[in-house]
């Protein structure tokens, strides 16, 4: 080797090193750095103790605990030592792995409000009574965690409402549920005049406490309270249910996920009705004005750990009795 070859050699070297550590320290990074949402709340103490084993779980694990600002000043005076990033200043939404969820339905529901629009799939850990949106129970915390951790679990989409509130043919509201779009009457003593309608079509007008237009997912939830069917999450339908209606014409509707429902109120109604969506968001609908349901093109996405067919959600979610039962039993070789 020439002396000129040996004074190249460190400088080839030089370059070789510039060029490289640089992709396989971010490769490196990229590969350990795991951003894991913790949303819960402190009005139950199960739910502390519940966010307190699942933060330390994760921790110990590598991973980057990140909550909303909400719930780390909520959750202050119980994680004292442990480093969370906060959600949307240190963290971006776009940047979490997935949200591990620990409370009932209404903490899902939360989750699902926080990160609309994301990738973000959502996995509920029941911590309320019947948590029909939750895949786990608090009993197999660690386990979910460890499941979290692996990527263990698929991942569901479920439809989505896009709601809208028009007066005088412009949008005075915008929202979207996962659950339903509730119309109700705003004082106890008075109904609600109503003018329903599908696909720009006037269907029926009547006195009634109100209308839950709701997704498949949340037929198990007001909807059913109300009266309505329960629809399999896989059917892809809208849901339209009188609440207490003053009609003979008063059953459930469910229509095709193209369609438009639409709820006006009439000018013989005196003050206002509200618009509820899953509980959370609301806003008073004027006489004169309506509200527009459609398919949202915006999912939710549920994390499944378990493949079980929804009959057992329902049968144990609403511990409904199922003795006797001697229906065909499925073997492998019948499904060939």
């Amino acid at each position: 080797m020439s002396p000129s070859q040996r004074t190249q050699l460190p400088r080839f070297r030089q370059k070789i090193a510039e060029r490289r550590p640089r992709h396989a320290l971010s490769a490196r990074i990229e590969a350990v750095t795991r951003n894991i949402l913790v949303i819960s709340h402190t009005a139950r103490p199960e739910a502390i103790a519940a966010t307190d084993a699942v933060c330390a779980q994760l921790a110990k694990s590598n991973i980057t605990l990140v909550m909303s600002a909400e719930n780390q000043e909520e959750f202050a005076p119980h994680l004292a030592g442990v480093r969370i990033l906060t959600l949307g200043v240190d963290i971006p939404v776009s940047d979490i792995e997935v949200a591990v969820v620990l409370g009932g339905d209404g903490t899902i529901l939360k989750a699902a409000e926080l990160l609309r629009g994301s990738d973000c799939a959502i996995v509920g850990v029941n911590l309320g009574h019947v948590g029909f949106l939750a895949e786990s129970e608090a009993y197999d915390l660690q386990n979910t965690v460890d499941r979290v951790l692996a990527r263990d679990y698929s991942v569901e989409e479920r439809l989505t409402l896009s709601v809208k509130v028009f007066k005088d043919e412009k949008v005075i509201y915008e929202t979207f549920a996962l659950n339903e779009a509730t119309i109700e009457k705003a004082e106890r003593e008075r109904m609600l005049e109503l003018v329903l309608g599908v696909d720009g079509k006037p269907l029926s007008t009547f006195g009634a406490d109100g209308v839950v237009m709701a997704t498949p997912t949340g037929s198990t939830a007001y909807s059913f309270s109300a009266g309505g069917p329960i629809v399999w999450p896989g059917v892809e339908a809208l849901l339209m249910v009188p609440l207490s209606a003053h009609a003979l014409f008063n059953r459930p509707l469910v229509v095709d996920p193209s369609s438009t429902l639409e709820v006006e109120l009439t000018h013989n109604n005196i003050g206002v009705g509200v618009l509820w969506c899953d509980g959370r968001r609301h806003f008073d609908v004027p006489m004169g004005g309506s509200v527009e349901v459609t398919k949202s093109d915006i999912p939710v996405r549920l994390a499944r750990l378990e493949t079980a067919p929804f009959t057992d959600r329902l049968v144990n979610k609403f511990h409904l009795p199922v003795q006797g039962w001697r229906g065909h039993q499925v073997k492998p070789s019948d499904k060939k």
